[in-house]
């Protein structure tokens, strides 16, 4: 993960379809015989669904289909045009005999939806997407409200009929893929799209910072909650659809808040994200509008009102188990936010978000190369190529298509082209520019009136009466003009300033595998460069070295040629969207195969806590503070116990058949200002360096005979580090001495954090009875006979009669407390407990075993976090204020008076966090 020269594919994806459909046969396999659950259906989840729909009532069918939405945001917000824009299509609607709707195919996304169909030879498919906005004809829009529960379960009853024009009749493939509809209001479907997505999201993925800052943040602000509510409707759409075993793969940026949804809705879910646009840096990311949302802007359908902005995007992408990329720079960037923005940490295995670890891979889509063959061959490009030849006979041809979006770089890439004729006088007269510029949905005027005057300069410098340089036709292209352009052509100059996936560069690759197999130039911003190394990669900002590789790739030796051709070739053929999606579904399923992704930690049994509860009769409560009774915060001093957490305490402790204890990492000055009053309760802090007795006012000190020389050493360490890490600093505490580097830059302060963890263990650890934990945000050194699973021990040994067992923590070091509760290997029933070293070194060193009383469906271990966390706990709760929910559901026939709560004078000592991450 911290490498910055991995390859573009990961070994072993560079295999033919056939190989990776055998692994994942074979992965499959495995997790059956494991136990795991699957269904052999994937439901992807994408913005569209590749159909457009015509409602008609009295109408004969028209023969429309819809343009796939371009990636161009308007510049301001009353420029916004409906999302749909209908337009003919070459082949022919289908509709069902009796039914209202005409279905046709929606233009764009065909590597997408091409490699999906693809997984129909293994698996059942489901596609989820929005309708899209209803036409009645090309121009009379249908409103969503207006369409009948009947009307839309007749349009899912044609979805269930529909087969793809471009599907051999005899292939099987298409009929074991299913169109899921997500119906949404045209309010939100357009303030989420033209709003969010194209104002918000597609500027700041594409590096497109706004200008007016006061109107943009306005605008984000009105159009988030329609964002929410647009996920929401397709989370609750999935969670509808869904069945156990199902693999779910969500698409793209418009969606990225659907993972969490989903997630908290479905926790067993196996769920990839693939981000099919580029994901930027972090210092840009960072530039996201963050404000807090009106009350007034609150929709009923919202489905939840809270501060938006960025940190809320990462979490809902962090839902996933994998979240995957076009490339690694990308998945890079992503790590860095994850780190630099939220404050997360990473592993081997991902970023670590309260114990669930999403992984971050990178997978490159291709095209369906095989379709694009067979399209070539079509009979009507051929004479379009040839009356191309004979237009522009003795000429170069140089030929680009772009949409006139301003990160698509048509007016670098003239400049280009006038510094080639400038520089290399030898080209004019004997090349030709022909720049295809499809209208994008958010035409911008400014763009389009800069383009046409810089071809107007180009040609009024350059041409002459019987000389253009430059042919400029801003129209959609037919596929057979397409294909007959890209196969006549002698260069291929694609150089976007910024772009996720460019098909027509692996596309003209396709086509000149039959002409003159010719050179491209592509810009190194694009998301496919990496593989495309054979082609000729341009900086799109430098001109002089654009032109140069023009010039360089029109007078390119045959030889040469054909040698690039040929890798470019078998990149292209063998990285296909057959391959990408292949792919994405083997990393899916090897995520379920790791340790802990596969086991959920199942959410406390309440009904089960109270029955054991009820019938017995000495009861043990073990408490961690800090993330279990009190939620994390940012400053330390803050994390004070609330009202219901008090009364929690005070009633459990008035029972005398409890025994309640709070095991913290708190120092003994902080418990005693907070919870100090609670007499009935016994404390111990640092990590069991010091306890305080139930009744007593007295603290023992644990440490008092260990070697405690070590600390010296370790201080000076921590001292090191801390001259050479700004913003760490050293906490130390009676028993243990902790480094913070919280403050510090995030990625600077992970890694000396684990250059100092190497050098301790390696160095000290193993001469000194010392252990080294990593915590968050922090590094501690503790005696190894200090742990809070050592005190959990002392009391379980002195209570060996205790026949129901409640303990509750959150981090790292808790698990020493569950590991100690570990009292039940497979077969035994009961258990005899050695005396601890806890009760040895302070109490009896004689002490002898004991039997415990404990059944082993008394002891409820429970850790506060996700259910995907990795812990040795039995039950899992998510919040702090669950775990008070569930002692109070205890006690709730208890009278209860909240006593006043004494201030004491301020400690002298600092009362460090026990949570490093705070």
């Amino acid at each position: 993960m911290d490498s910055f020269a991995e390859p573009y594919t990961r070994q072993g994806d560079d295999i033919s379809i056939e190989q990776v459909r055998q692994n994942i046969a074979l992965l499959e396999d495995e997790h059956r015989k494991a136990g795991m659950t699957l269904s052999g259906r994937i439901i992807h989840v994408c913005h569209y669904l590749p159909i457009a729909a015509t409602f008609e009532q009295a109408q004969a069918s028209t023969d429309i289909g819809v343009l796939s939405p371009p990636a161009t945001p308007p510049t301001k917000a009353s420029e916004v045009p409906p999302a749909d824009v209908a337009e003919p299509v070459e082949g022919e609607t289908e509709r069902k005999p009796g039914s209202q709707w005409s279905l046709s195919p929606r233009h764009g996304h065909a590597a997408m939806i091409s490699g999906i169909r693809s997984l129909s030879h293994s698996h059942e498919q489901l596609i989820v997407g929005w309708t899209g906005d209803i036409f009645s004809s090309p121009t009379d829009k249908v409103p969503v409200d207006s369409i009948t529960p009947e009307n839309r379960a007749d349009f899912e009853d044609a979805l269930n009929n529909y087969l793809p024009k471009e599907s051999d009749p005899d292939d099987e493939r298409d009929r074991k893929t299913k169109y899921v509809p997500v119906w949404l209001d045209d309010k939100v479907a357009h303030g989420h799209y033209d709003g969010y997505c194209k104002q918000t999201l597609w500027p700041l993925f594409h590096y497109l910072l706004w200008q007016d800052v006061a109107t943009e943040y306005s605008s984000a602000d009105s159009h988030y909650p329609f964002y929410e509510a647009a996920n929401a409707a397709f989370a609750r759409r999935i969670s509808d659809i869904y069945r156990p075993g199902d693999l779910i793969w969500v698409h793209d940026y418009h969606l990225l808040l659907v993972p969490k949804l989903v997630r908290e809705s479905i926790p067993e879910a196996v769920l990839g994200l693939f981000v099919h646009t580029p994901f930027p840096s972090s210092e840009v990311f960072r530039c996201l509008p963050r404000e807090c949302l009106p009350l007034a802007l609150v929709y009923s359908w919202a489905f939840r009102t809270r501060v938006l902005g960025r940190k809320e995007i990462l979490d809902g992408m962090l839902g996933a188990n994998l979240v995957c990329f076009q490339t690694y720079s990308y998945s890079r960037h992503f790590i860095s936010t994850c780190i630099r923005v939220c404050g997360y940490e990473t592993t081997t295995r991902g970023i670590d978000v309260e114990g669930h670890v999403t992984a971050v891979m990178h997978c490159p889509v291709g095209i369906d190369a095989e379709r694009v063959a067979r399209d070539i061959t079509r009979p009507g490009i051929k004479p379009k190529l040839e009356a191309l030849r004979n237009l522009y006979e003795g000429k170069k041809i140089i030929v680009g298509r772009d949409k006139l979006d301003v990160v698509k770089g048509v007016l670098q890439k003239l400049r280009a082209f006038e510094k080639l004729l400038q520089d290399y006088p030898q080209w004019v007269g004997n090349v030709v520019m022909i720049q295809v510029t499809s209208p994008a949905l958010t035409d911008s005027p400014k763009l389009e009136r800069m383009v046409s005057e810089l071809v107007a300069h180009i040609n009024g410098e350059y041409g002459s009466l019987d000389f253009i340089p430059v042919h400029h036709y801003h129209q959609q292209l037919k596929k057979d003009e397409f294909y007959a352009l890209l196969s006549v052509s002698d260069l291929a100059v694609i150089t976007p300033l910024r772009d996720g996936m460019n098909t027509t560069s692996m596309e003209f690759v396709i086509a000149q595998n039959d002409t003159g197999k010719n050179p491209s130039v592509l810009s190194e911003f694009m998301g496919i460069s990496k593989n495309m190394e054979d082609a000729l990669l341009v900086n799109p900002w430098n001109l002089g070295d654009v032109a140069a590789a023009i010039n360089q790739g029109l007078i390119m030796d045959p030889k040469e040629k054909a040698a690039r051709h040929a890798k470019l070739y078998k990149v292209v053929t063998t990285h296909t969207s057959h391959t990408w999606a292949a792919v994405l579904v083997k990393m899916l399923l090897g995520q379920m195969g790791l340790s802990g992704t596969a086991r959920q930690t199942p959410y406390i049994p309440q009904e089960q806590l109270d029955r054991c509860y009820k019938r017995a009769q000495k009861r043990l409560f073990l408490f961690d503070y800090d993330g279990t009774l009190a939620p994390i915060v940012k400053t330390p001093s803050m994390a004070t116990p609330s009202d219901a957490t008090l009364e929690a305490l005070e009633k459990l402790s008035q029972d005398p058949k409890n025994i309640v204890w709070i095991i913290s990492g708190r120092d003994g000055a902080f418990l005693e200002q907070h919870l100090g009053h609670l007499t009935n309760i016994g404390f111990s802090a640092e990590h069991g360096g010091f306890v305080r007795e139930r009744g007593s006012k007295e603290w023992t000190n644990f440490t008092k005979n260990l070697d405690m020389s070590w600390m010296a050493e370790v201080e000076e360490i921590f001292k090191y580090y801390t001259e050479r890490t700004t913003g760490s600093h050293i906490e130390m505490k009676k028993s243990s001495i902790t480094w913070h580097y919280r403050a510090t830059d995030p990625e600077w302060g992970q890694f000396q954090c684990r250059q100092c963890q190497d050098l301790l263990e390696n160095n000290l650890a193993h001469k000194r009875p010392i252990e080294v934990l990593v915590g968050k945000k922090n590094l501690e050194v503790r005696p190894i006979a200090v742990n809070k699973g050592e005190i959990v021990k002392r009391i379980l040994y002195q209570n060996p009669d205790a026949d129901f067992i409640f303990c509750a923590g959150d981090d790292k070091t808790d698990e020493d407390m569950f590991r100690a509760l570990l009292l039940f290997p497979p077969g035994v029933k009961k258990v005899t407990m050695p005396a601890p070293v806890s009760v040895t070194l302070v109490d009896d060193p004689g002490a002898q075993p004991v039997d415990l009383k404990i059944e082993a469906e008394a002891v409820f271990t429970t850790a506060v976090g996700h259910s995907s966390k990795r812990t040795l706990a039995a039950w899992h709760v998510n919040t702090p204020h669950e775990v008070v929910e569930h002692t109070l559901a205890l006690v709730k026939d208890v009278p209860f008076t909240l006593p006043p709560v004494p201030v004491p004078a301020p400690a002298a000592a600092d009362g460090g966090h026990e949570k490093a991450g705070i």
